[in-house]
């Protein structure tokens, strides 16, 4: 499976969505810190929300060390609500049902990610479950306002 994940990181170097929606398997679960748990088409969307919002941006994706079931990813871009530069470093793990990905989980060190996303503010309050519960019903908020515009039935 370590193709399938490789195919899937090189997708979305190219901000490919579709592409790299099509990997997963509709009954996909993602979970990630900024997010929460995404079932199924909401974690489809949710690639989909990204990848419109940073085409033309100065957003980067290097993945490394793949295996049959895992990956680490870094992320370089903007952070759109600060104008702050973000290098955020995730490690992925997926499991796989008939060919495709049915769990795909993120694990980034949120409190490094809110430092340099929010600054002092985020060095203040990235360690908080508060933080993190705002956080995830913001970017949650954003998706279901997404598959709305976009007419994505849950």
């Amino acid at each position: 499976m370590s193709s399938l994940i490789s195919d899937f990181y090189q997708a979305f170097h190219q901000l490919d969505a579709q592409k790299m929606t099509s990997y997963y398997h509709k009954d996909v679960i993602f979970e990630d810190p900024a997010f929460g748990i995404l079932k199924g088409k909401q974690a489809s969307a949710m690639w989909h929300m990204l990848c419109e919002s940073q085409k033309g941006k100065d957003f980067i994706v290097e993945a490394s060390d793949i295996t049959e079931n895992s990956a680490h990813w870094e992320a370089f871009y903007t952070f759109s609500k600060t104008g702050r530069k973000v290098h955020n470093k995730i490690d992925a793990t997926f499991e796989f049902k008939d060919g495709l990905i049915i769990k795909h989980t993120d694990n980034f060190n949120l409190h490094n990610w809110a430092k340099q996303a929010f600054g002092l503010k985020g060095w203040l309050l990235g360690k908080t479950s508060f933080f993190k519960e705002k956080l995830q019903s913001q970017t949650n908020s954003l998706l279901n306002k997404y598959m709305a515009e976009k007419k994505l039935s849950t």
